[in-house]
């Protein structure tokens, strides 16, 4: 048998048949295993090229180990030569990280190709911690909710309140008797109040964002939006610990409060759910309670120096501090003032002023000298 001609017809039973072993031992000075994996159609299409096929003589032809071994020399010789490749493919291995920053580089000897195909990480990516609002959120209702939602979510439902002490002592009075009087004592200690929100809204029947959020009236609630998108933009990382309260939930809560109907958070005497005109905000910055003490009170200087520009402001200040509400409102304007208070204050300056204002004086009249000696 022509060995040429078997080679020609016979090549797809040595590479993929059994024939791979002998093919490879044939041609080891050629490469590693990789280039008999592209060995098959360069061979066809050269073998064409060389060698005209011609009619198969018997259906089994009879081939003998010799004929294989000129066979298998034949291929080696018309294989063209192929590209060199690197001995070890790079392997690009991406954990399952929460940050696609942190995603392994590739190394340099990845094709253009490979790397062309990857779609590049966006530019807005925000850090670690950050809250950006993208798209048409800035007008959405639903998403407005879902930005104070996140900072209500991520901030820590702690503080300290005063808890006052009384206890009985005896001391001497003015006669040198003994007698017992009640003292007391004051000291702050911490509060968890985490519980107090999911408990009032458990009651009401309402999701925790439905109640807490859902809650403030919605005027006030665009501006906290802006003022507290503003905060979050400029790094300090606001939080919010307490939005609308029920009457239920002003009667559990501790330390300085109002009457349980009569809170500007949403008491039914200031029209209840729907019309909560206040929050609580601190700075969730720092890694420990002392950091974030002092990143809170950084926060509420900046509201004070540009809160206004957003129509949100303390009422309290130093009093309640966390507390804001819309400058406009009843609760600012009684505590603070505004463009209504500033008015009115102005007239009653006038009018004081107008009540106040000396009478002219009125000449007085050179008395007679009776009797003065002349």
């Amino acid at each position: 048998m022509n060995p040429r001609r078997m080679a020609v017809e016979m090549w797809p039973t040595l590479v993929f048949g059994g024939g791979l072993g002998v093919l490879v031992a044939c041609i080891g000075s050629a490469g590693d295993a990789r280039v008999v994996d592209r060995l098959a159609p360069t061979l066809a299409a050269n073998a064409r090229a060389v060698v005209a096929p011609q009619p198969i003589a018997s259906a089994n032809p009879v081939i003998n180990s010799a004929d294989v071994a000129e066979a298998a020399e034949f291929l080696a010789e018309v294989a063209v030569p192929a590209t060199p490749v690197a001995d070890k493919q790079p392997t690009v291995v991406i954990a399952a990280l929460t940050d696609p920053a942190q995603v392994l580089p590739e190394t340099p000897s990845v094709s253009a190709a490979a790397a062309a195909a990857i779609d590049p990480l966006p530019q807005n990516i925000a850090p670690a911690g950050r809250i950006e609002i993208i798209g048409e959120c800035l007008v959405a209702e639903a998403c407005i909710d879902q930005f104070l939602w996140a900072l209500y979510e991520r901030t820590p439902k702690h503080d300290t309140i005063k808890e006052v002490e009384h206890y009985r002592v005896k001391v001497k009075n003015k006669k040198g008797k003994l007698v017992t009087v009640t003292r007391t004592s004051s000291r702050l200690v911490p509060n968890d109040f985490t519980w107090k929100d999911p408990k009032a809204a458990e009651r009401a029947g309402m999701s925790m964002i439905d109640y807490v959020i859902g809650g403030m009236e919605k005027s006030f609630k665009l501006k906290l939006f802006y003022m507290l998108q503003a905060a979050e933009n400029a790094g300090l990382e606001p939080g919010i610990t307490s939005a609308f309260r029920d009457d239920y939930r002003q009667s559990i809560a501790s330390g300085l409060k109002a009457a349980s109907d009569r809170s500007y958070h949403g008491g039914s005497s200031r029209g209840g759910y729907g019309h909560g005109l206040a929050a609580d905000i601190v700075s969730t910055k720092g890694a420990t309670k002392p950091q974030r003490w002092v990143t809170t009170e950084a926060l509420w200087k900046w509201v004070d120096t540009n809160g206004k520009d957003f129509g949100v402001g303390r009422p309290y200040l130093d009093r309640d501090p966390p507390h804001v509400g819309p400058i406009d409102g009843q609760e600012y304007v009684s505590k603070r003032g505004g463009a209504k208070a500033a008015g009115s204050d102005a007239k009653k300056r006038d009018k004081q002023a107008a009540q106040e204002k000396p009478a002219a004086k009125r000449p007085v009249a050179a008395k007679s000298s009776k009797g003065r000696a002349t």
